[in-house]
C-alpha cells in the first residue's frame, strides 16, 4: 500500500474544532462559520443571505448542525436548492471531515458549519 499526502492546492480546510470553536489557517474563530475553498466568510448561523450568495460559485452546501445531526432550515434549503445549490446536512465534525476530502478533490463545495 502507499500513501499519498494530501494537498489542497492553495485552497483553504477546516485544521480542527472544538468545543465553540474552529481552527482555520493557523487561526481560531469562534461560532459558525461558512468557509469556501478561497476564503472564510462572516456568517451568524442563521441569515441565508452569505449562502445564497454562494450560488454559481459552488454546488453542494455542507451544513454542520453542530455535535448532532438535524435538519438544516427549511428556508435555507429551499433557497439553496432554487439556486442549483445541493445542501447536505449532517453533524459538524462529519461535515468537517466531508469538506476537507472533496476540498482536495477541488470540488466545488463550500462548509456553512455550527460549532460542537
Amino acid at each position: 500500500m502507499q500513501f499519498h499526502e494530501v494537498t489542497f492546492e492553495g485552497a483553504t480546510p477546516v485544521d480542527g474544532y472544538g468545543p465553540g470553536f474552529f481552527r482555520i489557517a493557523d487561526q481560531v474563530t469562534r461560532g459558525p462559520i461558512l468557509l469556501t475553498a478561497e476564503k472564510l466568510i462572516s456568517w451568524d448561523g442563521e441569515d441565508a443571505a452569505p449562502l445564497e450568495a454562494l450560488a454559481g460559485e459552488i454546488d453542494v452546501l455542507f451544513f454542520g448542525t453542530g455535535a448532532d445531526t438535524a435538519y438544516a432550515p427549511k428556508a435555507v434549503r429551499e433557497a439553496l436548492e432554487a439556486k442549483g445549490v445541493g445542501v447536505e446536512p449532517m453533524a459538524t465534525p462529519a461535515a468537517c471531515r466531508t469538506y476537507n476530502v472533496l476540498l482536495a478533490e477541488g470540488r466545488r463545495i463550500a462548509l456553512a458549519a455550527l460549532p460542537v
